[in-house]
C-alpha cells in the first residue's frame, strides 16, 4: 500500500483549516471536499472539527480508495462518506446522501501527488509515459485521442484558451503534420514537438512544454466547465455562515473563482440608487481579502505551492432567490452562462 503521508504535501493547509474549521463548530455539521485527493486537507479538517463529518468527491478511483485507508488509520472513517464522482456532480452527490445544506465546501483544484507521481498517468512533462492525462480512467477521451482526432482549429482553440500558449497556431500546424507519419503516443513525442516548434528567445520559464499540457488537461477533463458548473451549486447548498474555500494553481481558474465570488460581493443595484434595499446587500463575506500565497518557506519545502491562489467567502445572508435562480441557470448550462456574464453589462456597484 502507498504510504500517503509520505506523498502528499497538502498545499497551505494551516490557511486551510482555519478557514474551513471556524464554519464546522458545531453538531451535525457538514463539510463537503469536492476535490479529495489522498484527504490530506480532509483528515486535517475533521481532526480541527470533532463535531463534524465530511463528504469526500473524487473522480480518481484509485484516490478514492487510498483516501478511504487512510481515513480509517486515522480513525476519522466513522465521520467520512466517500464518493466516486466528478465535482460538478455535487448537487446529485448531496441528494443522494440526503443532504440539503452544507457547512463548507472545499476545492483544490491542482493535481493530486498521486496523479503527478504516477508517471504512467502522463500529467508530468517530466517523464515520457502514455498521453492520458484522465483523471477519471473511465472515460473515453484522452490527451492521445485529442491529438489524434482534433483539427487544427480545434487544436488551436485548445493550445489558446486553456494554455494561453502564443504559439498555439505554429504547434497545432506541427501536430497534424506529422500525425499523418507517427500518430503521438507518449509524452516525450510532445515535449519534443514543442522543443522544435517554439523559439528559445521565446520561451517561459521551465519547460516550454508546460502550457501544451496544462490544456490538454483541461480539455480531456472538462475543468473549467466543471469548475464553472460547481461554484453555483456549492453557494446554492452552503448554510448561512456557511463556507466556501477554493485553491487555484493557474489564472484561468484563479480568474474563474474571483469572478464568481464578486458576484456575491457586491450591492445589487443601480450606482445612482439613493438608498439600498436589504435584498440588494451582498450575501457574500470576503474571508482573505484577495488570495493567499504560499510564502516563501512553504514554496522551498513543497515546490508545488509556487503558483497557488487560495479564495474563501463566507454566506453572510439567505442568497435573494433571483440570484438562486441564476446560479443554477449557471451549473446547468456553465458555458452559456460564461458568455453572458463576460458580454453583459452590470448595474451593480461596490
Amino acid at each position: 500500500m502507498i504510504d500517503v503521508t509520505n506523498i502528499h504535501q497538502p498545499v497551505l493547509l494551516d490557511d486551510c483549516v482555519n478557514l474551513v474549521a471556524p464554519a464546522l463548530q458545531h453538531e451535525g455539521a457538514v463539510a463537503v471536499d469536492c476535490t479529495l485527493g489522498l484527504a490530506g486537507h480532509s483528515t486535517a479538517f475533521l481532526k480541527a472539527a470533532p463535531q463534524a463529518r465530511l463528504i469526500g468527491i473524487d473522480r480518481d478511483s484509485e484516490a478514492l480508495t487510498l483516501a478511504t485507508e487512510r481515513m480509517v488509520q486515522e480513525g476519522l472513517s466513522d465521520r467520512f462518506t466517500p464518493v466516486h464522482a466528478a465535482f460538478d456532480q455535487l448537487d446529485q452527490v448531496l441528494a443522494d446522501q440526503g443532504v440539503e445544506r452544507v457547512d463548507a465546501v472545499f476545492m483544490d483544484l491542482g493535481l493530486s501527488s498521486l496523479q503527478i507521481d504516477e508517471t504512467d498517468r502522463g500529467f508530468s512533462y517530466s517523464h515520457d509515459a502514455p498521453l492520458d492525462m484522465r483523471m477519471d480512467v473511465s472515460q473515453n477521451l484522452t490527451a492521445e485521442r485529442i491529438l489524434a482526432d482534433y483539427d487544427m482549429a480545434s487544436l488551436i482553440r485548445v493550445f489558446r484558451e486553456y494554455g494561453e500558449e502564443r504559439f498555439a497556431r505554429q504547434i497545432a500546424r506541427e501536430i497534424v503534420s506529422r500525425r499523418t507519419q507517427t500518430p503521438f503516443t507518449t509524452t516525450g513525442q510532445l515535449n519534443a514537438l514543442v522543443e522544435d516548434v517554439v523559439p528559445k528567445a521565446h520561451r517561459p520559464a521551465g519547460n516550454p512544454a508546460k502550457r501544451v499540457f496544462q490544456a490538454l488537461r483541461i480539455e480531456v477533463n472538462g475543468e473549467l466547465d466543471k469548475l464553472s458548473s460547481t461554484l453555483p451549486q456549492a453557494a446554492n447548498r452552503l448554510q448561512v455562515g456557511g463556507r466556501l474555500v477554493v485553491e487555484s494553481y493557474h489564472s484561468l481558474e484563479d480568474k474563474t473563482v474571483k469572478s464568481f465570488m464578486a458576484q456575491g460581493l457586491k450591492i445589487d443595484a443601480p450606482a445612482n440608487l439613493p438608498i439600498v434595499p436589504d435584498d440588494a446587500q451582498p450575501f457574500f463575506r470576503e474571508l482573505t481579502r484577495g488570495a493567499i500565497k504560499a510564502d516563501d518557506e512553504e514554496r522551498q519545502r513543497n515546490p508545488r505551492s509556487a503558483s497557488v491562489r487560495l479564495r474563501a467567502v463566507e454566506l453572510s445572508r439567505r442568497i435573494p432567490e433571483r440570484w438562486r435562480e441564476r446560479f443554477a441557470q449557471t451549473a446547468a448550462n456553465p458555458k452559456e452562462s460564461n458568455t453572458t456574464r463576460n458580454n453583459g453589462k452590470h448595474g451593480r456597484r461596490g
